[in-house]
């Protein structure tokens, strides 16, 4: 038998996974590989926690939204067909359980400090950054609040584009990947609103 044809000692597979592309922790995973999908939901998961703590406005109903997405991708994961990356697959995945669950539960509770590391878009809905004497910081506060009583008032819909926007940062493309829906309508979601908050938070600017 050629050396070259002796096969070599395969690396730990932990490691392997670590520095593998997407592409080949998706084509492995699909094959059934469950390390593969783990490492690609450790890739991802802190994001996609996030984006189900700003949508849901609860911590813990966002951790069990976010476990139910990552099992249900999983044995979804032999329909991705890579039309969009694999990102964008999951976002939309959370965001559609979170909006299952916004819809047959109570009403969010207020996302707290929503703008955080939301970029200015989302900060100056509130005012921009200054030195803050106590005053200012309980005007800040009740700013604050009453913003996450407004996203938490927003139709689901607009909720979860506005999230994506301003909040994730990500584009008027992916976010209608995500929600299934034209990038007309995706802006149209978005302008209200901005214009329902910019109207609430006017006392605030």
């Amino acid at each position: 038998m050629p050396r070259e044809a002796v096969e070599q000692p395969r690396p730990a597979v932990g490691a392997r996974l670590a520095d593998l592309d997407e592409h080949t922790l998706v084509v492995r995973a699909q094959e059934g590989d469950v390390r593969a999908f783990e490492a690609l939901a450790r890739r991802h998961q802190t994001a996609l926690y996030r984006l189900a703590v700003r949508v849901l406005g609860n911590r813990s109903d966002a951790e069990d939204a976010l476990q139910d997405s990552l099992l249900d991708a999983w044995r979804r994961i032999g329909s991705f067909r890579g039309d969009a990356s694999f990102s964008t697959w999951t976002y939309r995945i959370v965001a559609n359980r979170c909006t299952g669950m916004l819809r047959r539960t109570r009403p969010p509770v207020p996302v707290a400090d929503p703008g955080a590391a939301g970029g200015d878009d989302a900060a100056g809905i509130v005012g921009r950054s200054r030195p803050r004497s106590p005053e200012r910081q309980a005007e800040l506060d009740a700013g604050m609040a009453a913003l996450g009583d407004a996203l938490a008032a927003l139709p689901h819909d607009q909720r979860v584009c506005f999230v994506l926007r301003e909040l994730e940062g990500l584009g008027y493309t992916e976010i209608a990947q995500i929600t299934g829906t034209g990038e007309a309508t995706v802006r149209g979601r978005i302008h209200r609103a901005r214009k329902t908050l910019a109207e609430v938070m006017r006392p605030w600017r």
